[in-house]
């Protein structure tokens, strides 16, 4: 994503400065400092990747920010205590929808928003299973399915922005910059990094302008409980 794309996907679920922030599968953090920096909220990281939050932690200090390192599902927060849960570039990692919406159910309060970037189109063939690197996270959903197992657990969708055009422009832009570096790549994280490195962003390039995969930001409100939302004092 661009920064200018994080930007607006926080803004359109009312991140500001008294927001509390859940990003679920954040990384090295990136995304999460320019949010802290620019919009001033209350962030906590959390990835089931150790060397990536402690990478995060690194970068962040100074800043109102927080990282754990967990594997979601279930989420690292109590019922009801976040204001917006953010999930980016990594929907498609998770094979059972279902259990991830739950789980963000959960934890945001009524009223609470879930902004994501959704992988968006049936899933893969055996053939483009076989091609793509790491085919066992990258499991796509239909736009209108993925829609639905939101509202099934009370998450309505408010706002869903086609932003595949962006996504393509950057896919296209890194995979001419790592091809470009491919030696440099091969000699610091070896050759087979570097081949499904490139096979990977070759394939979604190509999906992308194909119209094979699309690339959605998404955002959907936590229902109020029975049908009254709870407003703080």
């Amino acid at each position: 994503m661009t920064a200018e794309g994080i930007l607006a996907l926080a803004r359109s679920a009312g991140v500001g400065a008294d927001t509390r922030v859940l990003d679920v599968c954040c990384g090295t953090g990136g995304a999460g400092r320019h949010l802290v920096r620019t919009l001033g909220c209350s962030y906590h990281g959390v990835d089931a990747d150790a060397e990536a939050v402690a990478s995060a932690r690194h970068h962040a200090v100074g800043l109102s920010s927080t990282y754990a390192v967990h594997t979601v599902p279930p989420l690292p927060v109590g019922e009801a205590d976040v204001d917006v849960v953010l999930l980016l570039e990594t929907v498609l990692a998770f094979p059972d929808k279902h259990a991830l919406a739950s789980a963000v159910a959960v934890a945001l309060r009524p009223g609470g928003r879930f902004a994501c970037t959704l992988e968006e189109g049936t899933p893969l063939t055996p053939v483009e299973r076989e091609a793509m690197p790491a085919a066992d996270t990258v499991w796509p959903v239909p736009l209108a399915e993925f829609v639905s197992t939101l509202a099934d657990v009370g998450l309505a969708t408010v706002s869903v922005q086609d932003d595949t055009a962006s996504h393509l422009r950057v896919a296209t832009a890194l995979l001419t910059q790592f091809t470009a570096a491919r030696d440099r790549i091969e000699a610091a994280l070896g050759a087979t990094f570097t081949d499904d490195l490139l096979a990977s962003h070759r394939l979604w390039r190509d999906w992308m302008a194909s119209g094979r995969i699309r690339k959605f930001a998404l955002v959907s409100e936590r229902e109020p409980i029975d049908g009254v939302l709870e407003v703080a004092d």
